[in-house]
Parts: C-alpha cells; structure tokens; sequence
C-alpha cells in the first residue's frame, strides 16, 4: 500500500470521528439549557411521594417469612403448596370438585398453557414410528410390552382428536395452596388433602424447597417456575381441559330457599327451597334417627321457617304432642288436642268441599266429569274403620258398607252431589256460597249397627266412641283449619286408639291440602311407624303412601318422620316404608343405630364413609339428601327459635328461672319503677291508682306536677 492511499484511509478515519462526537452532541442537551428545579420544589416531591400509598402498598403483605423448607408464612398465615404430579388417564367432567369443596384453608390452582398442535403432530408420528420399531424389538418380558402398547395408543388418540376431532393440545399444571392460622392445623389440612387425593388416586407432593415459589404461582401474577411446570406438567386435549373446568360449587344455595344449617364440609350456608320444581321432582321429605337425635327440634325448626316464607304447615304428634305447644302458640298457630275429654272434634264421618280437582279436569278435557262425594267418603271410612275393626269378616264389610250409606240416606244425602247442598230458595247463590247440610256422626252409624243383628258386634266395638270414655269423636267438627300453621297433638291416645286419631287428622288435613293447588303447604307426619309399620295395616299404610305419592299435583310436600326405621319397614316386607323413602327426594340421616343403618344401606346405597357419620353424629348433626348431593350439615337455630323449641331440661329451667325473674322484677334499673302488676292483670284502672305512694318527685312547677 502507497503513503497516499494511508494517508486518505486515515482522512476518511478522521471524518468518521468527528461525524460521530457531531450526532452525540446533538443527541445531548446542552446541560446549561437544562432548567434545574427549584430546592425547596425538589424536598416537597420527595415528601409527597414518602405520604403517598399506591395500589402495591394497599395489596402487599406486611411480612413474609421464608426461612423454613416445609412453609412459609405471610402475615402471620401459615401457607404450603401441593403439587399434583399424575393422575389417571382417563376422568369423568368435574373430577376436581371434591378438591375445590374439600375444606377452608384449600384452594385449587390450575394453570392451561397452549402448545403448537402441527408441531406437536409432527412429534407424536415421529414418536409412534420409533416406538413401534421398538416394540417389535422388545424381548418377550410381557411388562415393557404392556408400556410400550400403552404409550403407542396414547400417542395415536391424540393425534387422531387432533386431527379428526379439531382438539387442542395445552400443557396442565395443577397447585393446591394450602392455608392455616397454626402449624398444627396446617399439618392437619395437609395431612388430609394427601388421604383424599390418595383415595381420588391421585398422586401429589408436597412443594418442599420451593413453597416461595408455589405462593407466587397461586397469586394471580401468571408467575410460576419453570422448576414447578416441570413437576406438574401433563399434557391434555381440549376435551380433558374441559373436565378439569370447575363446574362445581362448595355452596349449596336455592334461591327463596329456607336456611338449612352449616355444611360440616366447607361451613357454608346451605339453603334448601324443597318447591322448586326445577331442581326436585317432588317437595317429599323422609327424617330418620333414633331417639334424642333431634328429629322434633328439626321438624319445628323447619316448619317454622316454612311458615315464615308463606307456607301452610299442618303437623300430626303421635308422640310428645306437648313439645309442639309452645313453638306452635309463640308463631301464632293453632294446637289441636285430639284426645278423650278434649274439647277440640274433628268429625271422622264429615264430607268437605274440595271441588278442585273436578273443576281443572273439566278444563281439561271439556267434559263434566263429576264424582259423587258420598261414594269417595264411603271409601275413606272403609279405611278408617279397618282401624276401629280390625278382624272384620267379608260378609261384616258388606254389612258396614250398606250402613254408611243409609246412614247418608237419612241425612238426606245421595250419590248425587246436588243433595249435599241445602235448598237455596233463590237459586241464585254460586256452589262455591252454598252450605253443606248437616253431617252425620259416629252416633248415628251406631244406631244403624245396633239395629240389625248382623252388625250388633260392630256395634258393641264401635260404642267406646260413641257413649264410652271417647264420645267426644262423636260430635260435629269444632276445630277451624283456616290457620296456616296447625298442630294436631294425638299423644294421648294410646295403643290402638293411636292409628285412629292419627288417621282421622290425616284425612282432615288431606281434604284441606286439595282445596287449592296454588297454595304451597307441608302436612308432617311425625313418628310415621305407628301408620305403616308393624302395628299398622294395610289400608292406612296405602293411604299415607297415597299422599306421598299425589300430593306434589296439590302443591304440597308431605314429611315423615320416624325413630324406628325396622319397624318402619316392617309391613308387608317394607313395601309402604320404602315407597315412602324413595317418594322423598329429600332425605335426612340423623344419628340412627347401626342395626337400621344396615337396612339403609341397602335402600340408600350408603356409603362405608356415610354409614361411619350416620351411626355417630352428634345431636342436630345429619346427613341431609337432596337429588344427587349427599352433605353432611350442622342444623342450626337462633335463640330465639331454641327457646321457643328446646325440650332441654337444663334449658328449660334456665328459661323457667328468667321468667321468674321478669315477673318478679328483679333486674330493674335504677330509675325505673315496678308497679306491682301480675302478666295475669287485664287491664289497669289509672283513677284508682294512688299515684302518691310512688312517692315521686319530678321536679316540676305545681301546674305540672299536677
């Protein structure tokens, strides 16, 4: 190279340079144009922004504390992660929701990530080609064949959804945070998460090193390591990301809905609306438990609430009647005793109007279709007095039959439902205005069976009821059930008094239940054993099943209750017990013994789980059913239902003692002033008090002192 072409390389080095420092200059503003704030300006920024709280101050814990491997801590919570890393191939929709329901303190966390599907083919082909040149030079050890068929038909059937099926392929990554206000306790909750996702056969471990790490994938940062994708990677298509899909809720709540109780599982709320058609097939409910589980405290505390949302209830007691007395008069109800002596008559022989179903079945088809009353009443008694003769021959049936319609007969009343009526000498007054004639009673039947020889046994047997300690069954009906909330007590009638009295309230609140299909009602039949188990019969255990059966079409729900489910399925090899069972779509398990958790178990389907809780729940723990979902709940009461519902001993005196005190006036203040009044006084004459012995002084002028 010559001097002259150095020196020019050198020329053109040198232009670069100066080229360069110009456009840096440029770039550069001139530190003298820069205009410096003003001091005092700078400090009151700094101050503004020391005061100021932004969104991160508001959302960031206060302390964190990572020194130990198994957790960590965040405010004083105790918090770990776990790590689900396998699982079955193959999962029905919503398999995660036992995980997402499990308990407080747990949250599922699932991340998708999107893979590159034509990639992805290109390596699943790659993958079955070699997999199968391998398989065909796999010796003849049956367990490495058995993987590698097994991987190959993997392989093959997502290629096939992905490419017939138009799925998806993502990457799943499943986390469970674990929380907890102790150590203990969150050992507890992960000692029980690891049982259930073992049962579930589901594999898991727990995040230990890395528990910072898990904390921050659960946040809802999208943040997670690739150490952890690693630990929880599956892949799946978009079928499989679909059951994964939390279509599930830890919450059991209907709309309009009565408060039930706590659900034990996650102490959330349940609120159950038992007519909502959409959700149930029916409003039936079936209560069962054994003595002192609770069962009467339960069937107040929800006909309470019922009531309360509008609802008519009508209860029958067989058992402990007065245990409804209190709760029934403090709701403004009505308490019916159905006993020997007792003023309260519900007249068994009595027909009702309950035109309804006649009038809607003309609708229906545009054909009068009328049936006769006293023919559908005839029937009824059949039943009822299958109750009072209980060894009736054939030939004594036939006789009673042609007695009850006789005994009509002479009340002047037909098969024809016009002479039920009477006359209406204006012809003008509606069906629904006209009154019914007198009714026949008891007393005229017996008039009839005294008279003819062939009926004088069922004379002699019917006489208790008529002239004998229960002739107050012979009187017309005194009792009006125009009352949304009535109690029938029939506890004091005995052995084979009992089926009697509890027969003839069921059929009174029957024929009010059918007057009206719009009107939402509940009819309670507590201690259901006594009609259809083994000291029933036939004909009255048709008849309560009857209800269970029908009574949905009235817009109504029918609950039974019982303590002993043996005998509750007793008769007739529990063909009644059980129809009533699974005419209830709602059921409840109180603690029940582990003799009749064993023939529920073959009706129920019970799990060894559920038969473990129903054979050792506390008192007002159960397990409640409704459609599919089982829960276990903790049935709670305010203290003002307790009070009005309690048949506590212990409890009952505290309430008798505080009543005493009130009454007495004990716990006045200060200033106030006890009048000496008895709860007993009517009313208080004010011109006959001598107002001077109180002694006040008021401080007043004389005008107004006076």
């Amino acid at each position: 190279m010559t001097q002259t072409q150095e020196l020019k390389e050198q020329q053109t080095e040198q232009k670069k340079v100066e080229e360069t420092a110009v456009k840096e200059k440029k770039a550069k503003p001139d530190k003298k144009e820069e205009k410096k704030p003003h001091k005092k300006e700078e400090e009151g920024n700094e101050t503004l922004k020391q005061g100021t709280v932004g969104l991160v101050d508001l959302i960031s814990p206060a302390s964190i504390d990572t020194r130990n491997w198994q957790y960590i801590m965040v405010d004083g919570m105790y918090i770990a992660t776990v790590l689900i890393t396998g699982y079955p191939y193959e999962r029905v929709a919503g398999w995660l929701g036992d995980i997402i329901s499990f308990d407080e303190g747990v949250e599922l966390n699932i991340y998708y990530e999107p893979l590159d599907k034509a990639k992805l083919i290109k390596e699943l082909t790659y993958t079955i080609g070699v997999t199968s040149v391998k398989r065909k030079n796999t010796g003849e050890n049956q367990s490495d064949v058995d993987v590698i068929d097994a991987s190959i038909g993997h392989a093959r059937y997502m290629r096939a959804q992905m490419q017939l099926e138009s799925e998806d392929p993502y990457w799943l990554y499943l986390l469970i945070s674990v929380y907890a206000e102790t150590k203990e306790k969150l050992e507890e909750r992960l000692t029980g998460l690891e049982a259930k996702l073992g049962a579930m056969d589901i594999m898991s471990k727990r995040a230990d090193f890395r528990h910072e790490d898990g904390f921050m994938a659960c946040l809802p940062l999208h943040q997670i390591t690739q150490d952890l994708k690693k630990s929880t990677a599956r892949n799946a298509l978009t079928s499989g990301l679909a059951s994964t899909y939390p279509f599930v809720s830890s919450e059991f709540c209907d709309n309009d809905g009565i408060f039930m109780g706590i659900n034990e599982h996650n102490r959330s709320l349940v609120i159950v609306d038992i007519f909502n058609t959409k959700l149930y097939k029916n409003a039936n409910m079936c209560i069962l438990g054994t003595s002192g589980a609770g069962k009467t405290f339960l069937i107040q505390l929800l006909a309470m609430r019922n009531r309360l949302q509008g609802v008519s209830v009508m209860i029958i007691a067989p058992l402990k009647g007065h245990e409804f007395k209190r709760s029934c008069l403090a709701i403004g109800g009505q308490f019916l005793r159905i006993a020997p002596g007792s003023d309260d008559c519900i007249n068994i022989m009595e027909i009702r109007k309950a035109t309804l179903d006649e009038d809607l079945e003309e609708e229906r088809d545009g054909t009068k279709k009328e049936m006769s009353f006293v023919l559908a009443k005839i029937q009824k008694l059949h039943v009822f007095f299958s109750l009072v003769f209980e060894d009736m021959t054939v030939e004594e049936k036939q006789f009673l039959d042609d007695k009850l319609v006789a005994c009509y007969e002479n009340a002047g009343m037909t098969f024809d439902n016009e002479s039920l009526y009477e006359e209406d000498p204006t012809g003008q007054l509606p069906q629904e205005e006209r009154k019914f004639k007198k009714m026949p009673v008891l007393g005229d039947l017996y008039k009839l069976l005294e008279a003819d020889p062939d009926t004088e046994r069922l004379a002699l047997i019917l006489k208790r009821l008529v002239s004998g300690s229960l002739k107050s069954f012979n009187q017309q009906t005194n009792v009006d059930l125009t009352n949304k909330y009535t109690v029938a007590d029939v506890s004091e009638l005995k052995d084979d008094l009992l089926p009697i009295g509890m027969y003839i309230v069921t059929d009174y609140f029957w024929d009010k239940i059918k007057e009206d299909r719009t009107q939402k009602k509940i009819v309670v039949v507590d201690e259901a054993w006594n009609l259809i188990g083994s000291t029933g019969n036939r004909q009255t255990a048709g008849f309560i099943l009857e209800i269970f059966k029908i009574i949905r079409g009235y817009g109504g729900s029918a609950i039974a209750a019982t303590q002993d489910v043996n005998d509750f399925l007793a008769l007739e090899g529990g063909k009644y017990g059980k129809g009533i069972i699974n005419n209830a779509k709602m059921k409840i398990l109180l603690q029940i013994e582990e003799e009749d958790a064993e023939s529920l178990q073959r009706i129920l389907k019970l799990s060894q789980e559920e038969m473990a809780r129903v054979t050792s729940f506390k008192r007002g723990h159960g397990l409640f059913y409704a459609g599919a979902n089982h829960l276990a709940i903790e049935f709670v009461a305010s203290q003002e239902e307790k009070d009005m519902i309690t048949t506590d001993r212990a409890e009952l005196e505290e309430l008798k003692r505080k009543k005493a005190e009130e009454k007495s006036g004990i716990g006045l203040q200060d200033n106030d002033i006890d009048l000496g009044l008895d709860d007993d006084d009517e009313e208080f004459n004010f011109e006959d008090f001598n107002f001077e012995d109180l002694n006040l002084d008021l401080d007043l002028d004389d005008e107004k002192q006076e």
